[in-house]
């Protein structure tokens, strides 16, 4: 490495060596060995007193040494040896992870007033993690170091109000994520009954992927209207079962991504597993039912998708072939999932209906799907950006990891822009009829949220994602107005 290079070197040139780090650090006990001559270690600056007279000597320092301290000392060493050279060796890692706990030093004094207690989540023996623990005990606030989220004090967070929490620079999201949702779930038990069952409905509707069929029924209600067809209730009921359906199956084929981004829904996913089963099974059923009903026509094209949306997740070459080839199911696609997944709404809410004769001009029917497909595709791709951390964890090429997370926010606002221009125009030319206008209000609310994601005002999580999901229920809401 670069600092065992610079000691060999300068020390052949018979030049004294100073070595700022902890002695007992494996990194300065290897070191100390690369010197020609026995190197002097300085572990604080009351240290530099303790040197001999030394000539031309050099300093260099431990790579995870804290910065400040690396100043201090060579300061020291300065005043006392004028002719000294300093080579700064800390790694760019570590003065990037001291920056950031000299900012948190900064949140800690002002916020120290405004919570009771700050939980830091990283490893026992990681540095980083002790200098962030060390800094809020020094604020005098009750400080709880833990690895897992299994290591809470449950009492004691029980009974305070408003909770810090931060984490090592090396602490995964996923393992954040889950510390932070128990917190949540501490906190919630001195709830009153009343909000507290309110709240656990709302997480299990939205866990249990209800609420994804009932936004979908809303929808799937408002897109009927848009394009000018009858408002008959069996194609929106048809559409939140197959989506309910497909939610809950895909969930399940390709639950490892979500043990990292969603460590609650998870959980919920293992403990309700034969239920949810159950339910996506009886959905498929009576979506079909449904179709059969409707016509031939639209019962097969149900069929087809059904199909289709099962196999998404299901590997389409052997197993023992898998490793020769890059994409073994369609969801290893790179941005396959956003584009199936708002294919696969246009399908349901805007082909199903135009098969059956139930659609409105042709015109309108383009429209309809187009708004469709541009609200659907935001929702998938927004979703993405939630699940990013799983995703990446599990190799899944979602298109904020093939794009990036800027690129990938430049495009949503794009295509919601955009979406709003066609509502716009085809409304004000008279292209279709004026309850375009309307949606207007819900597209504003899905941008709202992708706002609250981008300025942190919502961590990604249950509300989040009732945000997203509460705009399609709106959409539905505002056609009965």
């Amino acid at each position: 490495t670069r600092v065992q290079a610079i000691i060999r070197h300068q020390s052949n040139k018979d030049r004294p060596t100073i070595i700022v780090g902890d002695k007992n650090h494996a990194e300065v006990i290897g070191l100390m060995g690369y010197s020609k001559e026995p190197a002097h270690l300085i572990e604080k600056k009351a240290d530099v007193a303790n040197l001999p007279q030394l000539e031309n000597p050099f300093v260099v320092a431990q790579t995870t040494q804290d910065t400040e301290d690396f100043k201090e000392i060579v300061s020291a060493l300065q005043a006392r040896f004028p002719d000294i050279q300093v080579f700064d060796t800390i790694c760019d890692a570590t003065h990037e992870r001291q920056e950031e706990v000299r900012i948190f030093k900064e949140e800690v004094r002002i916020f120290k007033e405004q919570v009771e207690g700050v939980v830091v989540v990283g490893g026992y023996h990681s540095a980083n993690t002790q200098r962030l623990a060390k800094i809020s005990e020094e604020q005098h606030l009750p400080t709880f170091h833990v690895e897992t989220e299994e290591e809470l004090p449950r009492e004691a967070l029980s009974k305070m109000k408003v909770i810090g929490l931060t984490a090592g620079a090396s602490t995964p999201h996923w393992l954040i994520k889950s510390v932070m949702q128990e917190i949540e779930t501490i906190q919630a038990e001195k709830e009153a009954p009343f909000v507290h069952g309110v709240k656990r409905t709302f997480r299990f509707l939205l866990l249990s992927n209800l609420a994804a069929a009932v936004g979908a029924f809303s929808f799937a209600f408002a897109a009927l209207r848009l394009s000018g067809g009858t408002t008959d209730l069996i194609f929106p009921l048809m559409a939140a079962l197959y989506i309910y359906a497909m939610h809950v199956f895909n969930r399940f084929l390709d639950k490892g991504a979500a043990s990292y981004h969603d460590p609650a829904r998870a959980t919920f996913q293992t403990q309700y597993k034969s239920l949810l089963i159950l339910m996506g099974s009886f959905a498929v059923g009576i979506s079909l039912i449904l179709g059969f009903i409707t016509g031939v026509g639209t019962f097969m094209t149900l069929v087809g998708l059904t199909l289709l949306g099962v196999v998404y997740s299901i590997p389409l070459i052997p197993e023992g072939a898998g490793n020769r080839h890059r994409f073994v199911k369609i969801k290893d696609i790179p941005g396959s999932r956003s584009l199936s997944e708002a294919l696969a709404w246009v399908a349901v809410m805007v082909l199903l209906p135009l098969f059956s004769g139930s659609s409105g001009p042709v015109l309108s029917v383009l429209v309809t799907a187009i708004v469709v497909f541009s609200f659907s595709y935001a929702r998938a791709v927004l979703f993405s950006l939630f699940q990013l951390q799983g995703d990446l964890m599990v190799g899944t090429e979602t298109l904020p990891i093939t794009l990036g997370e800027k690129r990938t926010l430049t495009l949503f606002k794009r295509i919601l822009v955009g979406t709003a221009l066609l509502l716009l125009c085809s409304a004000l030319f008279g292209l279709v009829g004026s309850f375009f206008y309307r949606m207007l209000i819900p597209l504003f609310s899905l941008l709202m949220s992708l706002y609250a994601y981008e300025k942190q005002w919502v961590s990604p999580g249950i509300t989040l994602e009732g945000l997203v999901e509460g705009s399609f229920l709106l959409a539905g809401f505002l056609v009965l107005l």
